[in-house]
């Protein structure tokens, strides 16, 4: 089966990160019973992604246009600046619709373990962005996932920007709305604790 088309298909299909050989089998059978016209629509839109989604040069979204359609916004607050590990949690946090600053995305966080340094993420890029005549912004608001690597990236993006005069905060972390405070872990209910605020 390795020589035919669907085993190509499974192969290709098995490549794709959280798909594996059951999955991709699957994926392969239902675009084989699946209209024509819905397969070539997959196709075209996989083509289109890689040939026309790229780099936005301003805030490192991932765009088809430059500047990409955020950055574009005049009615967004060039005082903040919110620094994001990748696009989707760009993504994420628009869907709340409560953040109406600009964004940089990283495109990673600090790893030492897997090899990943300051170098391999758009730092460089966010530095650039704030120390260019006419920048506006004031506050950076690291947001990066509560974990190490996440921890690791938001104190270095402290250390590394304080000195150029900005406030750098950080989005708050601790329990979810409606979890239940039994069921936490340590660390998440010592950092709820940590950032309360007055009622």
């Amino acid at each position: 089966m390795s020589g035919d088309p669907i085993g190509r298909l499974v192969r290709e299909l098995s490549k794709l990160p959280g798909v594996g050989q059951k999955t991709a089998t699957r994926l392969a059978f239902h675009l084989l019973r699946a209209p024509a016209q819905q397969v070539r629509d997959l196709a075209q839109a996989l083509l289109d992604v890689k040939e026309r989604i790229r780099l936005c040069s301003r805030c490192m979204n991932l765009t088809e246009l430059d500047p990409c359609a955020l950055c574009q916004d005049a009615r967004r607050d060039p005082h903040l600046l919110c620094v994001v590990a990748n696009p989707a949690d760009l993504l994420a946090i628009e869907r709340t619709g409560s953040f109406r600053g600009q964004y940089h995305v990283l495109h990673g966080v600090l790893s030492p373990l897997e090899g990943v340094g300051p170098d391999d993420l758009r730092l460089r890029e966010l530095l650039q962005r704030l120390q260019e005549p006419g920048a506006q912004v004031r506050e950076v608001i690291v947001a990066t996932s509560p974990n190490v690597e996440g921890e690791a990236t938001a104190l270095y993006l402290a250390r590394v920007l304080k000195p150029l005069g900005l406030c750098v905060s950080r989005i708050a972390s601790g329990l979810p709305i409606g979890g239940e405070l039994e069921y936490a872990d340590g660390i998440t209910i010592a950092r709820a604790l940590e950032v309360r605020r007055e009622m």
